[in-house]
């Protein structure tokens, strides 16, 4: 039982080492899948040290936190050595909301909220942000504009700024 990378960046917080590996384009699916199910010493999965280190909300920890339950989503009753579940953490150590919302879910209702689901719920600037890639991609703007015009305006600017220089180089 020995901690792998993920364990690392998630204990010092570094969300944007654990997205870069969860969406790096030549990611292995199944070895990320093994890591959110490997223990450290002290019987903890990843989703424990998310839980334990995610006090202040941002759009990559929200993005993290649906991933992660999307590669193990039984780890959201999985007890560490001390017999605590991630949500006990969460609750004990005053995750954000959004992240003790996650977390609350049972595994069955990850399951069926599967990843469009929770990123809406819980990472909706990530959800539309690749919303919102896909149609500059297939040069879809009047879905772009129905996005823009439909929804309130701190989302729509959150979305615009989160991933700006990811939006350019999809239209470039």
């Amino acid at each position: 039982m020995t901690s792998n990378e993920h364990h690392k960046w998630l204990k010092k917080r570094d969300w944007l080492a654990v997205e870069g590996a969860m969406h790096h384009p030549d990611r292995d699916e199944d070895l990320l899948v093994r890591k959110y199910k490997e223990r450290d010493e002290h019987g903890r999965l990843p989703h424990h040290w998310l839980a334990a280190k995610a006090q202040t909300h941002t759009h990559t920890l929200a993005y993290v936190g649906v991933q992660s339950i999307l590669f193990n989503e039984e780890a959201l009753t999985t007890r560490d050595n001390k017999g605590e579940t991630p949500i006990d953490i969460a609750r004990r150590s005053g995750a954000c909301a959004e992240i003790i919302g996650l977390l609350s879910l049972a595994p069955e209702e990850a399951r069926s909220l599967d990843w469009e689901g929770m990123s809406r719920l819980y990472a909706p600037v990530d959800y539309w942000m690749s919303e919102m890639g896909l149609w500059i991609q297939s040069r879809s703007y009047t879905d772009c504009h129905k996005f823009i015009n439909e929804h309130n305006v701190e989302l729509v600017r959150e979305v615009l700024k989160y991933y700006n220089s990811n939006l350019l180089l999809s239209i470039a």
